[in-house]
């Protein structure tokens, strides 16, 4: 082969192949911004709540013997109409009592419009077509920051027969009134006039919070301090409001890192283990034990003239067997997850037998990380 062939077709060909085996090998660094790790103090929703009442129903709505809380609810609405009933019979159907709660998002101004959840609170069937009348809905320190009206639409399919049989598809007392609250009130939280401003790790842990503190200083130097594995204060330099500030730091990548964990959910039947797992050497067999009982029942019959009964008697069988054919198998000692995935699997075992292993080696102590049951 000439060496011009080599120099002109071989050596880029080798050459870009050396390059991408390269690339493969690099290890990759997961890193996300600052804004999705962490949460600005006072960058937060607010929960509201509130009693009303909906009407129009079409006869799914709350039995006032039953309710006692929607007659008053009623009485006291019409009321303050100019309409007195407290002496009369009322016997509708076509009103429920209803707690409605909702949001209200940071730095909400007055006369923005927010979503609205509705939930029967007696024994109404329906809310579907029925209209919310103007409900206040208070904070936790019971101050009214918005108000609620609208027409309730619950997403449900409800339908039944003379014969008592129905079908229902999804669930009829519950519904959303969209962009049905108006914001009256606001919370007055002025971020821009602040000094300090503390970030919260949504994952606490002393290395990502000392990340975060590093990469903020290295754009503004002297500028973050890493408090504890959860809070990270910044400062904004002189010359920029907090505002700013945030918005350059918040894009800012850092890689985030967490203790090992292994997470079961015993009911569902799920192992979610982290990178940094790890099992130390150990030895493990796995075997399976079934006891099955069986019930046969039998028929005694009497002896002719003897006067006696026929009688069922029972009679059980019961097995044991033990799975054999399972060896010590040696599972751990590996830097790597995939390491340590590949020897669970050789075990052949099922997710459910897994988890009683992990269980098993955490209590040996081989396990080099935290068991987290759900």
């Amino acid at each position: 082969m000439p060496r011009s062939f080599f120099r002109t077709v071989l050596r880029p060909v080798l050459t870009a192949l050396v390059a991408a085996s390269a690339l493969v090998a690099a290890p990759a660094f997961a890193k996300s911004r600052i804004k999705d790790i962490v949460a600005f103090e006072g960058v937060r929703e607010n929960q509201l709540v509130g009693y009303g009442v909906v009407v129009g129903l079409n006869g799914t709505g709350d039995s006032l013997r039953n309710a006692p809380m929607t007659k008053q609810s009623l009485e006291a609405m019409l009321e303050r109409q100019g309409v007195n009933v407290r002496d009369a019979t009322l016997n509708t159907k076509n009103t429920a009592t209803v707690m409605v709660t909702a949001s209200l998002p940071p730095f909400s101004a007055a006369g923005s419009k927010l979503d609205v959840n509705v939930s029967a609170l007696g024994d109404a069937k329906s809310l579907l077509g029925g209209t919310l009348l103007v409900t206040s809905l208070q904070g936790a320190d019971g101050q009214t920051y918005a108000v609620a009206q609208g027409t309730v639409q619950t997403g449900s399919v409800s339908a039944g027969g003379a014969s008592g049989s129905s079908v229902t598809k999804g669930v009829p007392t519950a519904g959303r009134i969209a962009s049905g609250g108006i914001i009256e009130r606001e919370t007055g939280f002025q971020m821009v006039n602040m000094d300090i401003l503390r970030m919260t790790l949504r994952n606490p842990d002393f290395t990502t919070a000392r990340r975060i503190a590093d990469a903020v200083n290295k754009k503004f130097p002297g500028c973050a301090q890493a408090q504890n594995p959860t809070i990270v204060a910044v400062r904004a330099p002189p010359g920029m409001d907090m505002i700013s500030f945030v918005t350059n730091i918040e894009n800012l990548e850092v890689e985030p890192d967490f203790p090992a964990k292994v997470v079961i959910d015993e009911v569902a039947g799920v192992i979610v283990m982290g990178d940094d797992v790890r099992i130390s050497q150990v030895a493990i067999a796995q075997g399976n034990l079934t006891i099955s009982v069986q019930e046969t029942p039998a028929v005694s019959q009497p002896a002719p003239f003897s006067q006696g009964q026929t009688a069922i008697v029972p009679q059980s069988t019961v097995n044991v067997e033990e799975e054999k054919g399972k060896k010590l198998l040696t599972l751990g000692g590996s830097p790597s997850l995939k390491s340590l995935v590949g020897g669970l699997n050789a075990l052949g075992v099922t997710p459910r037998d897994m988890i009683s292993i992990l269980q098993a080696v955490k209590a040996a102590g081989a396990l080099q990380a935290d068991i987290e049951v759900m």
